[in-house]
């Protein structure tokens, strides 16, 4: 997981505005290379977000989307809902990083609802996934039931139709594009066997 993180840091460029997903996507804000410093954004309505608080120094007012308590660094700004979604429809997000059920070759992405299931809602991910210059997926491999994530169709109801860009797993790198999934890096340790033999979309190795 560590390397899925710093993974996910390195598509980053100093003043890039990004907004990172609840679960994994969050802990990409503490694995950025040195010198590389991104503003980042959320959805419920700030700019220049900063780490979590200490303990005993949490502010009730200060939260990020998920609800965790956040700091705002200096320069940063709050603003309402309707501001904050004028900024990620308006194309000024860079990129965004989420989590996902499921995500496929034509780049679909279902995130946010297992039918049958209680889900709190779809949150901000319908308007971020069609507003952010680039969709970055940050997830396990396969499920914890052992299903596979990464397929060749969804099968779950779509938060948005061809719209991821990365695809990046604890077992390696996939870039959409037109042919397919491309897999770009592989983790240390694995084959390409042995992402092929977890991942029902076909992939073709490229390595950079």
């Amino acid at each position: 997981m560590e390397w899925l993180v710093k993974r996910v840091a390195q598509e980053f460029n100093t003043g890039d505005v990004v907004n990172l997903g609840i679960g994994i996507p969050t802990k990409v804000a503490n694995a950025l290379p040195e010198g590389i410093k991104i503003i980042l954004q959320s959805e419920n309505g700030y700019l220049g977000v900063g780490p979590a608080p200490e303990v005993g120094k949490e502010d009730s007012d200060t939260v990020n989307a998920g609800g965790q308590y956040a700091t705002i660094l200096p320069g940063g700004c709050c603003f309402d809902s309707a501001m904050s979604f004028a900024i990620i429809r308006g194309g000024h997000v860079d990129a965004t990083v989420l989590g996902a059920l499921q995500v496929d070759e034509e780049g679909n992405l279902a995130s946010w609802m297992i039918p049958g299931k209680m889900v709190p809602g779809m949150g901000g991910a319908m308007d971020l996934v069609v507003g952010a210059q680039r969709v970055i997926i940050a997830m396990e491999h396969t499920a914890k039931n052992g299903g596979l994530k990464v397929l060749k169709k969804c099968t779950l109801p779509l938060t948005a139709a061809k719209q991821v860009n990365l695809i990046v797993t604890d077992m390696g790198v996939m870039e959409v594009t037109s042919k397919g999934l491309v897999l770009k890096e592989i983790t240390p340790g694995l084959t390409f066997e042995e992402v092929q033999a977890c991942t029902e979309a076909s992939l073709s190795y490229r390595a950079e």
